[in-house]
């Protein structure tokens, strides 16, 4: 059978990732959130730290220029100026996600890969959202120390986060619908559910037995 991939756009307290981690072992291949991060780094001879604090994080001179096109092109070589920059950086992540879904089944989390892969036939585009009092919930849940009001600070500055990185790399809103394949509210189905229908969608997309 030919490889898959998942990717998984998701809000801050929906539980994407946990839904991602938990359709890779059921699905029994690789999961890459953090992961590929070292994997660009090994690709491209940068400091690890760097991609780090790039991560789904733009600085803010940057946010206020108009958005850009995603990387369709090669890297920058090491003698430019602009080799360590967040452009070539976000390169080296696209090469990497590239060459994953090229050669293996997997899930990937985050940064853009719903775009990078737009034209790939055996990618699956997933977004996770949720109302955001039950983000508020399952944030308080995964940092005890959080209250309500901290709590809903930590998922607005994390969510604008993201979307100023999502449209800045591709031109296009981090919510839109249009960008995905399937999206699910988690708070409705619950994380078995959102594993299963994604399953489910996987199968009739691809026209594979899982």
């Amino acid at each position: 059978m030919k490889n898959y991939v998942i990717t998984v756009a998701r809000e801050y307290g929906s539980g994407g990732k946990t839904i991602g981690k938990m359709l890779s072992e059921e699905l029994g291949i690789k999961f890459y959130n953090d992961e590929l991060l070292r994997l660009a780094s090994d690709e491209s001879g940068i400091n690890e730290a760097l991609f780090a604090k790039a991560d789904e994080n733009l600085k803010k001179p940057l946010i206020l220029k108009a958005p850009k096109s995603v990387h369709t092109g090669e890297v920058i070589p090491p003698e430019s100026d602009d080799f360590t920059s967040d452009q070539n950086l976000f390169n080296y992540l696209c090469k990497v996600i590239r060459q994953l879904a090229d050669t293996e089944s997997c899930v990937i989390v985050g940064r853009c890969a719903d775009y990078i892969l737009r034209d790939y036939p055996n990618v699956l585009r997933l977004y996770v959202h949720a109302p955001f009092d039950y983000c508020v919930k399952k944030t308080m849940e995964v940092h005890p120390n959080f209250d309500e009001e901290e709590a809903k600070r930590f998922i607005r500055k994390t969510d604008k986060r993201r979307g100023d990185y999502y449209r800045y790399f591709t031109g296009n809103s981090w919510r839109d619908a249009d960008n995905y394949d399937l999206c699910l509210n988690s708070s409705d189905l619950g994380w078995d559910k959102c594993v299963a229908l994604t399953k489910a969608y996987l199968e009739i997309k691809l026209g594979i037995s899982l």
